[in-house]
């Protein structure tokens, strides 16, 4: 039955150390880690995921969400991972305001396949990727050190979320609670993955406008046995 179940890819960016791995296995096995390794490359978790629970088209997909190590010398070899990518999350640390201002760099990246030195000096360009649709979520992660260090958290939508039209919310990864079922931040990630998934499978396009352009395509050499 699984080999039937179609899946959809969601990248999962950020600088190193911002809380990406300690989220996707928050999300993917709905209990926190207590250590989570540094990330070498990229780790891939798995989830299913039932889309428009609770209705007559309910079905189950598979949600990959591969979790990008963020060290700024494996720079070069990430364009790897940002083949027929689906969906964005990206990731910033609620005390540290420069990985905020990072994200910007972090979705140029991913939208150029690792090419975003070339384009404006790497910056996050609305323009440009005004005709793209993929579906882009932010989370800032760290709310308990952000609280302790007594630093607040973007007051409403921050300026990258609007930019992008993202959907947001912040949490602390070590509180099952803050994706509880039913909770604020688990619906706003429920409606993330059917997003996803009906750009991929269920709009006119087939989902066309959400993967990297085909200009970007120029090196085919991606398979997952790479992912260590």
């Amino acid at each position: 039955m699984a080999a039937n179940v179609e899946k959809v890819k969601i990248v999962v960016v950020g600088d190193s150390g911002v809380g990406k791995t300690s989220l996707v296995h928050l999300i993917c096995h709905q209990e926190p880690t207590s250590n989570p390794p540094y990330t070498i490359g990229c780790s891939v978790e798995v989830k299913l995921h039932d889309y428009k629970a609770g209705t007559p088209g309910e079905r189950s997909y598979f949600i990959e969400m591969w979790d990008i190590g963020g060290s700024t010398s494996h720079q070069n070899s990430r364009s790897i991972f940002y083949h027929s990518v689906h969906g964005i999350i990206l990731v910033h640390d609620l005390s540290n305001s420069k990985s905020h201002q990072n994200l910007r760099k972090w979705l140029a990246e991913v939208m150029n396949r690792g090419t975003a030195k070339e384009n404006n000096g790497g910056d996050y360009d609305s323009e440009q990727f005004a005709g793209i649709q993929i579906p882009i979520m932010v989370v800032g992660c760290k709310a308990d050190q952000a609280q302790n260090l007594r630093e607040k958290s973007p007051s409403g939508r921050s300026s990258i979320a609007e930019e992008c039209g993202a959907v947001e919310f912040n949490l602390d990864c070590n509180q099952v609670k803050h994706i509880s079922p039913g909770s604020t931040n688990a619906v706003k990630l429920t409606k993330f993955f059917d997003k996803v998934i009906t750009r991929r499978y269920h709009s006119r396009d087939g989902g066309n406008q959400g993967h990297i352009t085909p200009t970007m395509e120029r090196k085919r050499f991606f398979k997952t046995s790479h992912v260590d």
